[in-house]
């Protein structure tokens, strides 16, 4: 359940409506809070200032007449332009990026002012009574709240000035490469590695996890696991640890996860297993398989290889003969070396989880340098490597990286990855474009077979950088 609330409050954060919705129902209370004052006489102090003094009701009227059907008229013109502005973006960018342009802060909170701005002068306008409609009582013209409307309409067009700027600024390709970059860094400083529980005693002893989850356990053993399956078909977008660890320890079992978020599941797709099955009952296989939550699409909750995949969309966009944009895909390889450097240097968890007594709990998915590589490099090798410029860009990323690693099996990674990316080169590109980025790859090469590679890394960076 903590699961399915957790991704409800990731959505309405992400959500076009939320910040709209809130900012207008406040507007409703405000409005009704100034009225009321202004009914308790409390605007007695504006009768020495006449400038702010709304003497008649049908100036008053006439005033938040014009508030709110301008409002009205600048929140459905700015509606269309944000429209309008993600249907580019998602189409320029890819469609994946289309819920980065939704959730946008700046575009709910200006459609949020102008629709409570609106709600805020309709409610106020009927509160105004004329002498003739007052049925013979006291004319009443709310000048609290009037000079509040008023006061709103100048916020409105601040936001609206702020807007105008806003927008365009947001679609520039940098600026979206820059969200993603900022973001992908951001989880791996703070979210990544997540680990589940602590770390087992020797986490990288395979002895350590049960027989029964061995590939060639004997069918005696088969039976002793438990499998939760799926009851609804999507991506999983959230996984709760915390509860998934605490089932595991109470009912005493080891559990091995199947799926880790940002993978597709269908009804009848296991979840994770579970031993020895006699220690769960129907009421502890319900409680882990709340412990997933799924939906439609892939977010970035927990999933970094997502914002990965959204920097290697726009890369691979960007070097399709039709777009034939490499500065784009140079910019996007600098923010995945930025990432892929920042994780070089971080130690890694293993994936059997212990709880805090040290008994293993749950055996997760291996999380590998190697793999983060294969998605971010691996995946656009075959694009960058048929353009001279994002190619010369992708040896010297791949250096930067390297800067920031020291474990042997890694630079052993990126030094495979280097001469697949030489070969791909090789067959892609002729003539001088292939001459320039072969020579840069065989420069990297050895640079990374040498025993003291950062410092000849740092001395040939400016011959492998160019940068601008």
């Amino acid at each position: 359940m903590r699961a399915r609330l957790l991704r409800l409050a990731n959505g309405l954060s992400e959500s076009y409506w939320f910040v709209p919705t809130v900012m207008a129902i406040a507007a409703l209370l405000l409005a009704a809070t100034m009225v009321w004052l202004d009914s308790h006489h409390m605007a007695t102090w504006m009768d020495g200032l006449p400038w702010l003094y709304a003497a008649r009701p049908s100036g008053a009227r006439s005033l938040l007449s014009s508030i709110g059907g301008s409002m009205i008229g600048v929140a459905g013109t700015t509606f269309s332009v944000t429209i309008a502005a993600v249907v580019y973006a998602s189409g320029q960018y890819g469609p994946r990026l289309l819920s980065n342009f939704m959730s946008d802060r700046g575009n709910q909170v200006t459609l949020g002012t102008f629709i409570a701005t609106f709600l805020y002068s309709l409610i106020v306008l009927r509160t105004i009574r004329s002498p003739d409609e007052s049925g013979g009582e006291a004319a009443f013209v709310p000048q609290l709240a009037v000079l509040v409307g008023v006061l709103l309409v100048l916020c409105s067009i601040a936001v609206l000035i702020y807007f105008i700027h806003h927008v365009p600024s947001r679609i520039h390709i940098n600026s979206v490469i820059e969200r993603i970059g900022d973001r992908l860094l951001l989880e791996i400083e703070h979210r990544f590695p997540k680990p589940i529980g602590h770390p087992a005693d020797a986490p990288d002893d395979e002895a350590a996890i049960p027989v029964a989850f061995a590939s060639d356990a004997a069918p005696a053993m088969l039976q002793q696991r438990v499998c939760v399956d799926a009851k609804d078909a999507g991506y999983i977008q959230l996984i709760d640890a915390d509860a998934l660890l605490r089932i595991a320890r109470d009912r005493d079992v080891i559990v091995r996860l199947q799926y880790q978020p940002g993978d597709f599941i269908h009804r009848g797709s296991t979840l994770l297993e579970a031993w020895p099955a006699d220690r769960l009952d129907d009421d502890a296989i319900d409680a882990l398989r709340d412990t997933f939550a799924s939906g439609s699409r892939r977010t970035a909750l927990q999933d970094i290889r997502f914002l990965i995949d959204e920097l290697v969309e726009i890369a691979a966009r960007a070097l399709s003969p039709g777009v034939n944009d490499p500065f784009t895909a140079s910019s996007c390889l600098d923010w995945l070396g930025a990432a892929l450097a920042d994780l070089g240097g971080r130690e890694l968890p293993s994936r059997l989880r212990a709880d805090k007594e040290g008994q293993l709990r749950v055996i997760t998915h291996p999380v590998t340098f190697s793999g983060f590589v294969d998605r971010a490099f691996g995946a656009l090798s075959q694009y960058a490597s048929a353009d001279m410029i994002a190619g010369k860009r992708f040896v010297a990323v791949l250096g930067d990286v390297a800067l920031g690693c020291h474990a042997a099996d890694r630079l052993d990674k990126l030094t495979s990855l280097t001469r697949q990316f030489r070969d791909l080169a090789g067959e892609a590109l002729t003539g001088v474009n292939r001459e320039v980025v072969l020579q840069r790859a065989d420069e990297l090469l050895r640079a990374l077979a040498a025993p003291d590679h950062q410092r000849r890394l740092r001395d040939g960076q400016a011959c492998l950088g160019e940068t601008a």
